[in-house]
Formats: structure tokens, C-alpha cells, sequence
């Protein structure tokens, strides 16, 4: 507690030769009631705080089957795969043959959205199939940038999976025409 020390009578205020000066007064205020204080507080604001909750996608994985038949088909007017690639560039083909003529086409990250949305207008939305193929040369922001693109153009089915040997050389070979090493 705070508590103030006098030392003297303090009474009256007498002027002149011969009265004593009056000590002056020294105050000492007690800071352990004050650091308990702290301290309650700190605690209560650390077990009301709520911490903050890590923040991640919805995946939906498909069902483990024995039989290769039954698993999830796609139809071929409603796949559309889109490649990453080097230097920010993404590679698309609709349907399920990446070598028919005029198929495999190139893309930014600034134009795919366009495509994806021509194709999400173009087919049934139960039909709809995004593949998503990232090469051993595309980056892990790309990744996220394409997924980034699903959520934004509200794609309800995609899958990730890895690039064939076929789809792996159409994207080799366009990158060399394109002179992109």
C-alpha cells in the first residue's frame, strides 16, 4: 500500500528566525499489489483469447475401389486438363487426346481463367472435370494460383495428378518451339 512517512509535528506554518524547517515529506508507493494485478490480467486475457484457426481446403477423395471399373468416369466432352509449366506458362487440352490436331493449346495464368470459364459455360456442370497436371518444372505458386482458379470460378470437381510420358513430351516439345528452356 501507498503510505507517506512525516517527520515532524507538520502543524503549524510559523515563519521566522528560530523555527525549525519542516522535513519534507518522502512518499513510498507498495508495487506488489499492482504486479499481482498484472499478472491476473495477463492470464485472463491469455485463456479468453480465442487462438486463431488454421485455415484450409475442403478436399473430397474419391472411394477406394477393387474393381478398376467402378471407379469415377469422366466423360469426355467435360474433361478439360490443364499442364503447368516453366515460366509461368500453362498448357490445356479439352477432351481425353492431347495430340488431336488443335487440341493442346498455351496459356498465362493471366488467360486460363478466360478458357476456364468458356468451358464451364460451354458444358454441363455435372459433366465438368478439371485435371490438373503441375510438371517437375512448375512451381509450388502456380500450384496454388491454379487451385486459387477452381475456387474462384466455383469448379466443384478437379483432381490433381501427375502428367503421362505423352502430355510430359507435347509440353517439352512446345516449350523448345517456343524457345523456352
Amino acid at each position: 500500500m501507498a503510505s507517506i512517512d512525516s517527520g515532524g509535528d507538520g502543524g503549524g506554518h510559523k515563519k521566522g528566525p528560530g523555527v525549525k524547517k519542516a522535513k519534507k515529506l518522502s512518499t513510498k508507493v507498495d508495487m506488489t499489489p499492482m504486479v499481482d494485478l498484472g499478472f491476473l490480467l495477463i492470464t485472463f486475457f491469455i485463456f479468453t483469447t480465442t487462438m486463431s484457426q488454421p485455415t484450409a481446403m475442403n478436399l473430397f477423395m474419391p472411394k477406394d475401389v477393387d474393381k478398376p471399373e467402378e471407379q469415377n468416369k469422366v466423360k469426355e466432352s467435360g474433361a478439360f486438363t490443364i499442364m503447368l509449366g516453366k515460366d509461368d506458362v500453362v498448357y490445356f487440352y479439352e477432351g481425353m487426346d492431347p495430340a488431336a490436331p488443335g487440341n493442346f493449346r498455351t496459356a498465362t495464368f493471366k488467360t486460363i481463367r478466360d478458357e476456364i470459364i468458356r468451358k464451364k459455360k460451354s458444358t454441363n456442370p455435372e459433366d465438368l472435370v478439371m485435371i490438373i497436371k503441375p510438371t517437375e518444372d512448375a512451381t509450388y505458386k502456380n500450384t496454388v494460383d491454379i487451385l486459387d482458379e477452381m475456387t474462384i470460378n466455383e469448379i466443384k470437381r478437379y483432381a490433381m495428378v501427375d502428367i503421362s510420358p505423352v502430355e510430359y513430351q507435347l509440353v517439352k516439345i512446345t516449350e523448345a518451339a517456343a524457345g523456352i528452356k
